[in-house]
C-alpha cells in the first residue's frame, strides 16, 4: 500500500464491483501482510479467518505455507506476482510458465485460488516498472493458458488512486494522460479480452486527511449527512467511497469500457496515526470499516452504477510493526497479532444483526476503543461521594484477557500496579487485572459513559471496589 496525497478537493479515486456475490450483496475479504515481526503462523491465520466467517483473502507472494495451509478450507485466495518479477515476466514465457507451475498449479484447486494480482500499484513503483506490466500480464496469462486455468483464474493488477487525473467530481473523472496510450488501454483491453476485472486500491482517508477542511467526517464514513451533489452527472453522493468509485466509473466509460467490473482490492482506516494525520483513530477506523462491510454485504451499488454488487478486500488483517512511513502505515490491522480484535466490527450478514455506529459516543472505550453506550443504571454517590468505579464482570476467560489487552496496550490505562511484586497485583486473577485496567482506563477517560463496556465484559459501581488490599483510584 503506498501513502497518496491529494490536493485541494480531489476525492481519490478508485475501487471495486464484483463477478461473484454474496448472497444478495457483495462479498468482503481480507488483505494478508506479514510486514511484522510478531505475527502469527500461517496455520493459526486461517484458524483466525475460518473463525470471523472471512472467505476471501489476498495475500502479496505465494509463500509456500500460507498457501498450504488455505488447501481444503474453502477460502477463495488471490496472489501475488511482485513488482520485481515484473521484468521477467514480460521478458521470457519460460519464467512465466514456470512461476505459474511452482506457484500456482502445485496448490490448485485444493487451494482455491481465484485470481492473480499481476504487480502491485505499479504506477507509483519509484523502480518504474510501468513498462513490463502489459507483457507481463499477457505471458501470465498464456501460462495459464498452457495449464487449462485461464477460465478459472482471472489476472488484473492493483491500480493506486493516483492514477486518476481527475476524481471530483466524480462525473469528471479520467485517467492519467501519460498513462491511457500505454497501459490503460492495452490493460482494459485484456482485461475485456479474458473476462477478468480492473483492481482498484481505494482509500478515502488520504482524502480526508488533506482536506478535511473541506470534505466532512459523516460523509467519510458512511454516516448521515447532507451529500454532495454532482451537477456533471445529475447524482447526489452520500459517501466519499462512492464518490471515488464512480469517478473510476467515468474514466473507464471515457475510453469505452463500460463493461469492465471492478474489485476494490485494498481499502480501509487506520486505527492510529501521527499527530497531523487527521482522522486517524480507532473510532473511526471501526465506523468506515463497520459501514462500509454494511454498505456491501447488503448489496446495492454506486449512485452511477446502482445494479453493481462489490467485492471488497479490507486492508489490512494485522497490525505491521515493521513497515516503514507514518505511524498510519502500522496501524490499518483488523486485529492485534495476538489475534485480538483493534476494534469490533461484523464480517459477515449474521454479524450485522448486532452492529451500529456508535457515532455519538466517546472516543476510545470499549475493546479496541469501540466505544457502546453503557446501558446499565448508575446512582451516582452510592457512597456519599458522588464517585464511581469501573469493574470487570464474570463473562469468560477470552473475553476478559482482550479487555485487558487493550487497557494497558491502545487505551492507554496505567496497568504498573498490576505487574508482578507491585500493589495490585494480589490476588493473582483476571477479574482482578482486568477491573483495575478496566477502571484506569475509565477514570482516564472523565468516567464518561460509553467508557466502561470492553465488549460487554465491565460495568459500573458506585461502591469502591475491593480486590484484596488493592485500593482503586479515582478521577480527582
Amino acid at each position: 500500500m503506498a501513502t497518496l496525497l491529494f490536493s485541494s478537493i480531489s476525492l481519490a479515486l478508485i475501487s471495486l464491483h464484483i463477478f461473484l456475490t454474496f448472497a444478495d450483496g457483495g462479498s468482503i475479504g481480507v488483505n494478508y501482510g506479514r510486514i511484522g515481526g510478531d505475527l502469527p503462523s500461517a496455520f493459526k491465520v486461517v484458524k483466525l479467518l475460518k473463525s470471523q466467517g472471512i472467505e476471501r483473502v489476498k495475500v502479496y507472494d505465494t509463500d509456500p505455507a500460507v498457501l498450504r495451509s488455505l488447501s481444503g478450507t474453502g477460502i477463495k485466495v488471490t496472489v501475488n506476482l511482485p513488482n520485481e518479477l515484473l521484468y521477467a515476466a514480460s521478458r521470457k514465457q519460460s519464467f512465466a510458465y514456470g512461476w505459474v507451475r511452482r506457484n500456482v498449479v502445485a496448490y490448485y484447486p485444493h487451494t482455491q485460488i481465484e485470481s492473480i494480482a499481476v504487480g502491485n500499484e505499479v504506477f507509483i513503483d519509484p523502480k518504474n516498472t510501468t513498462g513490463f506490466l502489459i507483457a507481463a500480464m499477457r505471458n501470465i496469462h498464456q501460462a495459464l493458458v498452457k495449464y487449462k486455468l485461464d477460465s478459472d483464474i482471472k489476472l488484473s493488477s492493483p491500480v493506486a488512486l493516483s492514477a486518476l487525473q481527475n476524481s471530483y467530481p466524480s462525473s469528471a473523472g479520467s485517467f492519467r494522460p501519460e498513462l491511457i496510450e500505454p497501459v490503460f488501454k492495452p490493460m482494459l483491453e485484456f482485461l475485456r479480452e479474458t473476462g477478468s476485472y480492473l483492481m482498484v486500491n481505494a482509500y478515502p482517508f488520504f482524502a480526508y486527511e488533506s482536506n478535511s477542511d473541506v470534505i466532512s467526517l459523516d460523509y467519510s464514513l458512511f454516516r448521515v449527512n447532507p451529500g454532495v451533489p454532482d451537477a456533471g452527472n445529475d447524482l447526489h453522493y452520500f459517501s466519499l467511497f462512492d464518490a471515488q468509485i464512480d469517478a473510476v466509473f467515468a474514466a473507464m466509460s471515457a475510453l469505452k469500457y463500460d463493461d469492465i467490473p471492478l474489485v476494490v482490492s485494498e481499502t480501509g482506516w487506520p486505527s492510529k496515526g501521527d499527530e497531523n494525520e487527521i482522522g486517524a483513530s480507532v473510532e473511526n477506523a471501526a465506523a468506515y470499516n463497520g459501514n462500509l462491510i454494511k454498505r456491501i454485504l447488503t448489496g446495492g451499488g454506486t449512485p452511477l452504477r446502482p445494479k453493481a454488487n462489490l467485492t471488497v478486500f479490507l486492508f489490512a488483517l494485522f497490525n505491521e510493526n515493521k513497515k516503514t512511513g507514518p505511524e498510519s502505515e502500522r496501524n490499518y490491522g483488523l486485529f492485534y497479532p495476538n489475534m485480538q480484535k483493534v476494534y469490533n466490527i461484523p464480517f459477515t450478514l449474521e454479524d450485522l444483526k448486532n452492529f451500529r455506529d456508535e457515532s455519538s459516543s466517546v472516543a476510545g472505550g470499549g475493546v479496541g476503543g469501540t466505544v457502546v453506550r453503557d446501558s446499565t443504571p448508575v446512582n451516582r454517590g452510592g457512597d456519599g461521594s458522588g464517585q464511581s468505579w469501573c469493574v470487570a464482570k464474570d463473562v469468560g476467560e477470552d473475553k476478559l484477557q482482550s479487555g485487558l489487552d487493550y487497557a494497558c496496550g491502545e487505551g492507554g490505562a496505567d496497568c504498573r500496579p498490576i505487574q508482578p511484586g507491585s500493589t495490585c497485583y494480589d490476588p493473582n486473577t483476571l477479574q482482578g487485572h482486568a477491573s483495575f485496567a478496566y477502571n484506569s482506563y475509565y477514570q482516564k477517560m472523565g468516567r464518561a459513559a460509553g467508557a466502561c463496556y470492553f465488549d460487554g465484559s465491565a460495568y459500573v459501581v458506585t461502591e469502591p471496589p475491593k480486590f484484596g488490599k488493592c485500593e482503586f483510584p479515582t478521577g480527582n
